[in-house]
């Protein structure tokens, strides 16, 4: 154990001295959290596509003067043209698309036709289309059968909703999607850094094995002793950055609150420039999630123990290979897991009670990442909880035991790349 410790803690030492570590630590959530912000932003003004402008062939001689969109991104121009002509306006890109309306719509005879070079799908733009021809329809229909005013405005009043989040210490005020965020950084981030700390493990193994140097370490070291010196050395650089970033993202959800109202301007929620972060948050419907020490505490918990059972077998691999390369296809089959608990990532969000749920926290190779979404979002129970530590620590033991017999033989051996075939015959070896 004492050349175990000497390992590990040349491994550390000469991790957490560098830039790298000092910048990934400081800011890595950050840099994240921003990445994402980016990519959201981007995407968002992607799918809306800015303004649009639609010529409108209505047969129903009213609908068409009707539609107006709101927001002013939509303008509608009405047409008589016939449709051949304004098929080939919308191909010439004089307009973005041309709407459809039969005769008998308002009265429920045929469907709105939208056409454009960019079809229909799912984007935001559709579903505004979708909601303005349906609005005037439905108001034309009220105002056919006599309906009051006063009933229009009792259709049209909004309904807000809150939700409320039920634990066995009582109810917790929170938004949905605030314990969401959460989590998803939690995951994602356990996620990059199995993958970074086990290549990292890995790619070390065959630096010393093609440097030769690993023949002088195994002369004084056995090589389980070296593998787990390697693992156990990266792993608490791991750990203490996991750690940093814990209480980092602790601080961050307390003071979701104020960040949020320093981006909101009160004017256009219609308060009072002199309203009170408490009114903002309201006004947009925010509450800072109330997350307990344990969602914390379980975040470092299963990435130190997925990072421990992933970075092992990677050690095993690259003690089989000379050349990064040669490792990528016996990567594959190991870094499955990881990636199907990211596939399954939004599932798990949207229903953290599920069987697809419970069962990817439960299972050693994808419990890490699903587990710790649901413990941001819902009240874990503790049977769960406990098998999914038991089972990731008995597979823990049991990597260990086959990435070992795999290095000690892997690490010195020269040429070929092995077989899956040979390296099975490596763990049979007394």
């Amino acid at each position: 154990m004492n050349k175990t410790f000497i390992v590990a803690k040349n491994e550390f030492m000469k991790r957490v001295k560098t830039r790298w570590f000092v910048f990934t630590t400081l800011l890595g959530p950050i840099v994240l959290v921003a990445f994402f912000a980016v990519i959201g932003f981007v995407s968002v003004s992607a799918i809306e596509g800015g303004e649009s402008t639609i010529v409108v062939l209505d047969e129903t001689g009213r609908i068409g003067a009707q539609l107006n969109d709101p927001d002013g991104d939509i303008t509608f121009v009405a047409s008589n043209a016939d449709e051949a002509t304004l098929r080939q306006q919308v191909l010439d890109g004089d307009y973005s698309g041309y709407l459809v309306l039969p005769a008998g719509l308002v009265d429920g005879d045929g469907a709105a036709r939208y056409y454009s070079t960019e079809g229909g799908g799912v984007s935001s733009f559709n579903l505004d289309l979708r909601n303005i021809i349906r609005g005037t329809v439905r108001t034309l229909r009220l105002q056919d059968q006599n309906v009051s005013t006063e009933v229009f405005e009792i259709i049209n009043a909004g309904v807000s909703l809150e939700t409320v989040k039920l634990s066995d210490e009582g109810e917790e005020q929170g938004s949905s999607a605030a314990y969401a965020i959460v989590g998803g950084i939690m995951g994602f981030l356990i996620y990059i850094t199995m993958l970074i700390y086990g290549s990292v493990v890995m790619q070390g193994v065959i630096q010393e094995k093609m440097n030769r140097v690993v023949e002088i370490i195994v002369s004084s070291v056995r090589p389980f002793q070296l593998l787990m010196g390697k693992v156990l050395g990266i792993g608490a650089m791991g750990l203490v950055q996991m750690s940093f970033w814990a209480i980092l993202i602790a601080a961050g959800t307390m003071g979701s609150g104020a960040i949020i109202s320093l981006f909101v301007d009160p004017a256009n929620l219609e308060l009072p420039e002199t309203a009170t972060q408490t009114e903002i948050l309201d006004a947009v419907g925010f509450q800072v999630p109330d997350l307990g020490p344990e969602v914390f505490v379980f975040f470092v918990i299963y990435f130190l123990l997925g990072y421990l059972l992933f970075s092992t077998l990677f050690a095993g691999i690259g003690s089989a290979v000379e050349q990064q390369q040669d490792a990528q296809s016996l990567m594959l089959p190991v870094m499955m897991p990881i990636i199907i608990s990211i596939v399954f990532l939004q599932a798990v969000i949207e229903a953290p009670n599920s069987g697809l749920s419970v069962a990817l926290s439960l299972i050693p190779f994808t419990s890490p990442i699903p587990m710790v979404v649901r413990v941001a979002m819902i009240d874990v129970p503790l049977w769960q909880l406990a098998a999914s530590l038991t089972l990731l620590i008995g597979t823990f033991i049991g990597a260990v035991w086959v990435s070992s017999r795999i290095y000690r033989v892997g690490i010195l051996s020269y040429g070929k790349k092995p077989s899956l075939k040979e390296i099975i015959k490596w763990m049979r070896y007394a």
